[in-house]
């Protein structure tokens, strides 16, 4: 129904697409026929979700608007474990979709473009734990803040965090949020009581709820005679009604909040009814916002239907020989006022409106793409800005078969300064509970499940402060203890066999416990170790010696990094500063600058070629939070910032120089934060998370080398749960299409840091190392630069054209062809030719003579015709004899003939070469990806197996003795 006053819009027409169109219902869709109190269907700017009849939780999603060959895609993803009961697009985010279930689980999932992967984990799972949820909905200018209903009452959450800000406990059963049998006026921030309640509908159905101009509600239900009825409310008194309107009698539910428009001066239901009838029924409705509407024609509106097995998209337009602005006032934009914090303080902002023209002249696609806000907040839903080309990187762990299980007795209480555990391309170590400092280590090439008896260890003597690889020498383990001693271990060939109880060497210098090691980027046998005593001391691993001791740390030392190009150490420290030493040049600092202001710990990580820091920390409230410091102005403090969530645990950074990705997680954590990081504002650019379904320990990544370029894997990590090792690949989804190519825009040549530039000694001496790069791309694999540009698809007439059965009138007319032809041909001349000078008194006796004659021959010529074609056609017969009969079997069994397969793969003369090659042409230029269909696909198939008969056939013929050939 559509509700208007004597306005602009009084005389808008709908256009329902066509069911026969080529652009017309949107097929392959198995809408939801179960029941629930939400939505069951969704649009954003870019996509459609919608609930299907799959068991066990899954949601459809398609396109708004159809590709630029003019098809559809439909795809699943399996977001539950129950049934979905309602889902919501953020209004800030065209690609965060939020679902709600019977599980009593609401999870928010990253979607991607349809000719990309989908998510297989949701990036936030929120466990409400307040029986079956029925209703989930964003708010409409907070971001990341979400309203669950279930029937027990609603809970209000911040997505980023593990627990509901607040719960609305309700009496009777619900229907929506904000309305029920009784209608219930309430304020968040006071729920003790509501501060309206008045009788709503009096039916005992489904109702729902819309907030109309101003403080004004307009809810859908039923009356007492079961009649559709449409009411209006002013918020502020609700004792009655302003306004009511009954509609028709029917079972099904009336959903609000759609194509309801009133005249500013007069808030009246008493208006002219406009139907839009369709003859399909309708399973749910979504309304596509206006940022994505086609204005060039006049649309005011846009509506998908949902139906048993299409989506119809509905279209209403004003008719307007000219183009008139007066349609399209400001809408609603796409950036967030206020973030969920501050809303629950108290803030309150409206969000800013934004021009439909200047969103639809700009983009044929308005809002395609999701987008990351200047100032990542803590939601996922940051949207204004500039986007993230990995926006939809996508974390999996590999197959079980590379997984290696069973481990017990881990050490799960390393200090905050350690990693946990560190891995190299070819062996992970791994602490252990066992008195003594042990150190388990296992080889990646031996996955499986580990005995369940005792495994050779090293045996560090002390407890493990920190532990790290040589990056130069995967065979050598460095390993700080708790008496400030560092242990050198070499790792035989192989692994271990045997228990280790001897170090290669062993370093002495600190006189208090060690916090960390790092190795130098560079230099071969270069190590930097922090310690209790606030000193942070060199060490060179051929000779065993301290060869620099920095100084200037007034608390404890939380984190130190080299610089990419090795010449400077970064420091973060508990007493508040960040600083920057040249080691070669003084034991002081060249720069400080203030840093975290929380003293639970920090890490510090050098991005975009060594021009920032990144430091990881926690603010003055304890929540974890990242700095961004210019390395060459410290003392300005960080230039952004980006918060994180609220958890115990060090966010522990790893960057990958090629890519500009920041990859973070903390011990105990479950989600890895992923962030690309850029040289100038928005700085931040948020992408998507990989979620674990248990704690970890923590993430170590492997060389570059290492990842599967095949597969657009950008980063490979290990990941140590409590029992398991297991690798977690990070991928960049691509078209499918595409993947043969080499993708050289996310992987430049890489800097080969495995490999020394040189020596500690030389580095010592003020020499300078550098990494040479190779290039990633495998020998077979074009770089997607070089491609070749995608070909127009090409326009295929439907099968049925070369199929179609020949009409009788086609028949007749080539016979008469025939009979034509064979008169033209006749070499007898005709009578009337010997005639010359006949008088004109003659002329009536020549002409009845002619006519005679004329009619003479043509039917000897007809007859002659005749018997020409039945001799020829017994003639094919005999000759072709028992092949005849086989070759009629076949079209018979094949259901197709010889001439249609010949028309089908254009064939004219039955050659196996010519056969094949057509085949393989047709074949792949019918193939879906480029515009063709299965349907096409086997005809072609079912052709050449008719051909392939019919030359099987021949041959069986001509291997026969002649006598044999006529039987």
């Amino acid at each position: 129904y559509i509700f208007f006053n004597f306005s602009s819009f009084r005389s808008q027409t709908f256009h329902r697409s066509s069911r026969v169109s080529a652009q017309g219902w949107i097929a392959n869709v198995r809408g939801g026929s179960f029941s629930s109190q939400g939505k069951h269907m969704k649009s954003s700017c870019s996509l459609v979700a919608f609930n299907t009849d799959q068991a066990g939780g899954m949601v459809g999603l398609s396109s708004v608007n159809a590709a630029s060959d003019g098809k559809w895609i439909v795809t699943q993803i399996s977001c539950h474990a129950d049934l979905v009961t309602d889902l919501d697009f953020s209004p800030f985010d065209d690609y965060l979709l939020a679902t709600c279930s019977a599980d009593e689980t609401v999870k928010l999932w990253r979607v991607c473009d349809l000719d990309q992967d989908q998510p297989s984990n949701a990036e936030v799972t929120l466990s409400a734990a307040d029986g079956r949820l029925e209703i989930v909905l964003f708010h409409p200018a907070a971001s990341g803040l979400l309203a669950v209903a279930s029937a027990r009452g609603v809970q209000v959450w911040d997505v980023t965090r593990d627990t509901a800000l607040t719960a609305i406990h309700l009496y009777t059963s619900l229907c929506s949020i904000s309305t029920l049998e009784q209608l219930y006026i309430r304020t968040i921030m006071c729920l003790s009581v509501s501060l309206q309640c008045v009788q709503g509908h009096q039916g005992n159905r489904d109702s729902r709820v819309l907030w109309v101009k101003d403080d004004n509600l307009l809810t859908t239900g039923f009356n007492q005679m079961r009649q559709q009825e449409v009411r209006l409310w002013d918020s502020r008194k609700l004792s009655s009604s302003l306004s009511s309107l009954s509609l028709a009698t029917s079972n099904a539910r009336c959903f609000s909040g759609f194509l309801f428009m009133f005249h500013e001066a007069d808030l009246s239901l008493s208006l002219s009814v406009s139907h839009c009838l369709t003859d399909v029924s309708t399973r749910g409705v979504a309304l596509v916002p206006k940022l994505a509407l086609d204005v060039s024609c006049c649309e005011v509106l846009r509506l998908m239907q949902l139906s048993d097995n299409f989506i119809v998209p509905i279209s209403y337009q004003v008719p307007r020989k000219d183009f008139h602005a007066d349609l399209y006032p400001d809408t609603v934009g796409h950036t967030p006022a206020v973030t969920a914090e501050d809303w629950w303080k108290g803030e309150n902002k409206q969000v800013l409106t934004s021009s439909v023209l200047v969103t639809a002249s700009t983009s044929s696609s308005p809002l395609s793409t999701p987008s990351s806000s200047a100032a990542p907040s803590r939601s996922p839903s940051s949207t204004s800005g500039p986007s993230s080309k990995f926006r939809h990187i996508q974390g999996a762990v590999l197959h079980r078969d590379t997984h290696i299980t069973n481990l017990r007795g881990l050490h799960l209480t390393t200090p905050g300064e350690c990693d946990g555990f560190c891995a190299n391309g070819q062996r992970v170590a791994v602490p252990l509970a066992i008195a003594g400092g042990q150190i388990a280590v296992f080889e990646l090439s031996q996955p499986g499940k580990l005995p369940d008896t005792a495994l050779p260890t090293i045996q560090n003597s002390v407890n493990v402060a920190d532990f790290c690889w040589d990056p130069f020498d995967t065979h050598k383990l460095v390993v700080a203890g708790d008496d400030a001693k560092i242990r050198v271990w070499q790792i035989p060939k192989g692994g271990l066999t045997e228990t280790l109880t001897e170090p290669e060497r062993v370093l002495r210098g600190h006189t208090e416990k060690i916090y960390s090691i790092k190795f130098h980027p560079h230099a071969s046998g270069l190590l930097a170790s922090s310690s209790y005593d606030l000193t942070v001391r060199l060490w060179n691993l051929e000779t065993g010696e301290e060869v620099k001791r920095l100084s200037g740390h007034q608390d404890q030392i939380f984190g130190m990094a080299w610089s990419p190009d090795g010449k400077l150490l970064a420091t973060v420290c508990k007493d508040g500063k960040v600083r920057l030493y040249d080691p070669r040049k003084s034991t002081l600092p060249i720069q400080e600058g203030p840093g975290p202001e929380g003293q639970r710990g920090a890490r510090v990580v050098w991005v975009c070629d060594g021009k920032y820091l990144l430091v990881s920390g926690f603010d003055s409230r304890s929540e974890r939070q990242l700095y961004l410091f210019s390395a060459e102005s410290l003392a300005s403090g960080s230039v952004a910032s980006a918060p994180a969530d609220v958890s115990p645990s060090t966010l522990i950074p790893f960057y990958d120089p090629d890519t500009s990705v920041l990859i973070l997680t903390g011990k105990g954590d479950t989600r890895v934060y992923i962030y690309e990081i850029v040289p100038e504002a928005p700085y931040f650019m948020e992408c998507s998370s990989f979620h674990s379904s248990e704690p970890h320990k923590g993430l170590c990544f492997l060389p570059k080398a290492e990842c599967d370029v095949r597969d657009v894997e950008v980063a490979r990590a290990i990941r140590l749960g409590k029992t398991t090792i297991e690798p977690v690949a990070f991928r960049v989804p691509r078209v499918k299409v595409r993947k043969e190519f080499f993708q050289d825009d996310v992987f430049p040549e890489t800097a080969v840091w495995w490999e020394a530039s040189l020596t500690a000694a030389a580095w010592l001496s003020g020499s300078n190392g550098q990494h040479r790069k190779i290039s990633l791309r495998p020998n077979d694999m074009t770089p997607v630069s070089e491609a070749p540009k995608e070909a127009p698809v090409r326009k295929y007439l439907p099968s049925s054209v070369y199929l179609e059965e020949k009409t009788d009138e086609q028949k007749k007319e080539e016979l008469l062809s025939a009979m034509v032809a064979k008169l033209g041909n006749r070499e007898d001349p005709l009578p009337q030719e010997s005639y010359e000078g006949v008088d004109e008194d003659e002329w009536a006796k020549y002409l009845a003579q002619i006519i005679v004659m004329g009619a003479q021959v043509v039917g000897r010529a007809f007859a002659r015709a005749l018997r020409q074609e039945f001799a020829a056609s017994q003639a094919a017969a005999e000759a072709r004899g028992g092949a005849g009969r086989q070759s009629a079997a076949a079209s018979s069994f094949t259901g197709m003939t010889l001439q249609e397969a010949q028309q089908i793969l254009n064939i004219s003369t039955l050659t196996p070469e010519e056969i094949q090659k057509n085949y393989e042409h047709l074949f792949k230029a019918n193939d879906k990806a480029v515009g063709g269909s299965f349907y096409l696909q086997s005809k072609v198939v079912r052709a050449k197996e008719r051909l392939d008969e019919e030359l099987s056939i021949q041959q069986q013929h001509q291997t026969k003795p002649p006598e044999q050939q006529q039987t």
